[in-house]
């Protein structure tokens, strides 16, 4: 537990700004970090639907025949890109608020929101590698050739920096724009919602409204992960653009829009459940994290 004692952080040389940036960040953390220990398994067979084409049953037997040891094989790295990720996205988010306001005060709100939310995002990009090494291990293919995540990321320093980072651009076009969604939508959201003195009551509706915008985002972005992962897959060779692979795998599927939403199902289940998490740990974590300005 951290002391937020105004006298220690005094005694630390911390700002109220200072322990409120802390606090953005450290809550996204540890936010994230409860979602990815729930929902790994179900993303892992919206994973196999996303690159093969399948249905739910046949993601789910491809992994329920591989064993209970493959489950979480891969996690590390969504827990070290998610925990960063939403710690940075939450934490940049509101640092860029604050530059914004200080130095625009007179910015409409909804434009410092979506600027502060692109900003966020696009900074986030820069964890494209552990994305990247994530895809690889739970990919059954690479079951063998990929012992664990240290062993992938050594294996693929031989083709280059820029192997790491293979799949960036729908990583840019996915989380910039889906940030400025989830930061505006939220604060529409939460405003429309009726607001308790009773925690569990603001759990649900931070769950709640939580859920819903992620299952609206996940849903509109869906096709550019499928791209992404189509992307990531590859190992060394050329890169070909966002809009190759797009046409690629449109062409694969018999030009149907339908079948590149292949688990979208499964992937907004997961991102009801994934988000809601998110926003109402995150939101109980700022409360047991209290500081000076909280009350004004």
């Amino acid at each position: 537990m951290i002391d937020n004692d105004p006298r220690t952080a005094k005694f630390l040389g911390l700002s109220t700004v200072n322990q409120r940036s802390f606090r953005e960040f450290a809550c996204g953390w540890g936010a994230a970090f409860i979602n990815v220990i729930i929902t790994f398994p179900i993303n892992k067979v919206m994973f196999r639907q996303m690159l093969h084409g399948v249905g739910t049953h046949t993601a789910f037997d491809q992994i329920k025949i591989e064993g209970v040891s493959f489950v979480y094989r891969g996690i590390l790295p969504p827990l070290l890109q998610k925990t960063f990720s939403i710690s940075i996205m939450f934490g940049m988010y509101d640092k860029s608020c604050q530059l914004l306001n200080t130095n625009f005060p007179h910015l409409h709100p909804k434009i410092c929101i979506a600027t502060a939310g692109l900003f966020a995002g696009s900074v986030e990009a820069l964890l494209t590698p552990l994305e990247r090494i994530q895809t690889l291990l739970q990919d059954n293919k690479y079951h063998l050739r990929y012992k664990n995540t240290f062993h992938a990321i050594l294996s693929l320093r031989q083709f280059g920096m820029r192997e790491y980072f293979r799949g960036l651009t729908p990583i840019l076009i996915r989380n910039g724009p889906s940030n400025m969604m989830f930061f505006g939508l939220r604060t529409e959201i939460r405003d429309l919602m009726p607001r308790t003195e009773n925690m569990l009551g603001n759990f649900l509706e931070d769950f709640i409204s939580g859920a819903i915008i992620g299952a609206i985002i996940s849903t509109i972005f869906y096709p550019v992960n499928v791209v992404k992962t189509r992307m990531q897959v590859q190992v060394s060779g050329p890169f070909p653009s966002f809009l190759t692979v797009f046409w690629a795998i449109y062409n694969e599927r018999d030009r149907s829009v339908r079948r590149l939403f292949y688990g979208v199902h499964l992937n907004y289940t997961r991102a009801i459940l994934s988000w809601g998490i998110i926003n109402a740990a995150y939101e109980l974590l700022k409360k047991m994290m209290p500081i000076e300005d909280d009350s004004k």
